[in-house]
């Protein structure tokens, strides 16, 4: 191996030792972490729908009362956690704080996104 080779190789390995950690260290994408509205049964609430996909997932719903229930029913088939004795009251939880006439959810923004008066 020549002396040019022999330093090519060795820039290279430095290179590459320098940058690919930086690489595999990229910064986890920003998570929104939501929760659900204070009530009675928030703290089951979010036990149950949150085992399996954020709260935004249920922020973002606008339901009647009818299709809350058929969601819970639907949930709880799943394996959601949801006692009988909870049913009426989770679909209610819902029903009032997710419902049709609530305005729409406005989702958070991460910092790493441009406002619109940088855009142009």
């Amino acid at each position: 191996m020549s002396d040019k080779t022999l330093a090519i190789a060795v820039s290279s390995i430095l290179l590459a030792a320098f940058f690919l950690p930086a690489l595999a260290q990229k910064p986890a994408p920003p998570q929104f972490t939501a929760e659900l509205p204070a009530g009675p049964i928030e703290g089951k609430a979010t036990r149950a729908c949150t085992e399996c996909h954020e709260a935004r997932i249920i922020l973002q719903q606008r339901l009647s009362k009818t299709a809350w229930a058929k969601e819970v029913d639907k949930m709880t088939k799943w394996g959601a956690v949801v006692g009988p004795d909870d049913r009426d009251a989770l679909i209610d939880y819902l029903s009032t704080n997710f419902s049709p006439d609530q305005p729409p959810y406005v989702p958070p923004h991460s910092a790493s996104e441009k406002p619109a008066s940088a855009e142009k």
